[in-house]
Order: C-alpha cells, then sequence, then structure tokens
C-alpha cells in the first residue's frame, strides 16, 4: 500500500478534464498499467524527438521535413504521457512508492533532450551557434523547475507560473518545429530552430526571475 500522491506538487492543467483524456486513463488504468511507465515512455518520446530534431540538419528536402513533423508529433506525446501518468496515478490509484521521482526526473531529461537535440539541428542546418542556444534553453528549463522545488522545499508552495513553462516550452518549441518545415522556401539554413529557441531561452530566462522573485517576496513576508 503506497502513500496518497503529493497533490500540492501537481501542474494545474485544463486538459485533464478533457474526455479523451479521463477515457484514455481508465483504459490504461483497467490494463494494469502503472504511471511510472507512462512516465517512462514520455521520456522514450522525447528521446526519439530530440534524435529527430537533431536528425533534421543533416538531410535536405522531404526527409527533412519529415524529421521536423515527426519530432513534433513526439514533443506532442511527450505532454499526452505527462498528463495520462498523473491521471492514472491520482484518479486511478496507480501509483508507486517512487511516483514522485518518476514524475520530475524523466521530465528534466525530455527538456534537455528535446531543446539541446533543437539546437544541434539548427547547428547541423547551417547554423553555427545553434548548439550553443539548444543547451542554453535547456539548462534554463531546468532552472525553472530547480526553483519551483526549491520554494516548495522552504515551506512554500509550487509556483507553475509562466511565461515558459514546460507546456508553453514545448507549445512553442512544436511552433517552432511546424515553421521550419517551411524553412527551404527562404532558403534557410537552421535559423527557425534557432530563433524558435531563442524565444523560448528569453521566455525560460524571465519565468526563472519571476518565480525567484516571487518566492524571495514570499521568504520575506514570511521572516
Amino acid at each position: 500500500m503506497t502513500d496518497a500522491p503529493d497533490l500540492s506538487n501537481r501542474r494545474p492543467l485544463k486538459s485533464r478534464g478533457a474526455a479523451w483524456a479521463r477515457g484514455l486513463a481508465a483504459s490504461l488504468a483497467a490494463r494494469r498499467i502503472s504511471a511510472d511507465v507512462i512516465s517512462g515512455l514520455g521520456l522514450a518520446f522525447a528521446a526519439l524527438g530530440g534524435a529527430l530534431l537533431a536528425a533534421s540538419g543533416g538531410v535536405e528536402g522531404w526527409p527533412r521535413g519529415l524529421c521536423l513533423i515527426l519530432g513534433a508529433v513526439c514533443i506532442q506525446l511527450r505532454l499526452a504521457c505527462n498528463l495520462l501518468d498523473g491521471l492514472v496515478a491520482v484518479e486511478h490509484g496507480r501509483a508507486s512508492a517512487a511516483g514522485p521521482i518518476w514524475n520530475e526526473l524523466p521530465d528534466r531529461f525530455a527538456d534537455v533532450l528535446l531543446l539541446a537535440g533543437a539546437g544541434y539541428g539548427a547547428m547541423s542546418a547551417g547554423f553555427s551557434g545553434g548548439a550553443a542556444i539548444g543547451w542554453i534553453t535547456a539548462v534554463l528549463a531546468v532552472l525553472t523547475a530547480y526553483v519551483r522545488e526549491l520554494g516548495r522545499g522552504l515551506g512554500q508552495p509550487a509556483n507553475f507560473s509562466g511565461p515558459m513553462a514546460k507546456p508553453h516550452r514545448m507549445a512553442a518549441l512544436t511552433a517552432t518545429c511546424a515553421v521550419a518545415v517551411f524553412e527551404p522556401l527562404w532558403r534557410g539554413r537552421g535559423e527557425a530552430l534557432a530563433l524558435g529557441l531563442a524565444v523560448i531561452a528569453l521566455g525560460t530566462l524571465v519565468t526563472v526571475v519571476r518565480r525567484t522573485r516571487r518566492l524571495a517576496i514570499a521568504l520575506a513576508d514570511r521572516g
């Protein structure tokens, strides 16, 4: 018998109430698929998506477009797994003792794999600073989660504010992939991926600063 999941660290999502999500979660739970397995599957989709985005810069024509489209699909499948693992764990009682680890750690790896992968894709396509932008964005993404967990460790509620929280980052990266598909029309060489990453990085930096500021204010008020 495992302890009840900690709902204080549950991201508020409107999609959690969607009929398709609740129905699929019920089906997965009925097949006795654990939330941890779904979390691991989300990481696998992120790894595949990151590899596809990285590979997109090394090919031309329709294979490049296909890599970008499939990469975008993997991003969305990663998010779907993130949604479903919580539903299966909480609403259907399939949480495990190691659930908090599976809920958080794969997400950090997933962010790095996708964002750094996009950076290498931009670099391979011809944008020399692509890899650096990808890694900077990935580090900032991990920092958003660090500040949130730091706040929780200091007795504050979880802060999921944006403007570039995880769902926003992944939506922006998906849109970036869609734009990059058409880059050959203007003979682009990785600029679309690089620009998209730069926008995500800037928004993520604002998110880190905003969360840190709110945490500092809350601690000052408490003291």
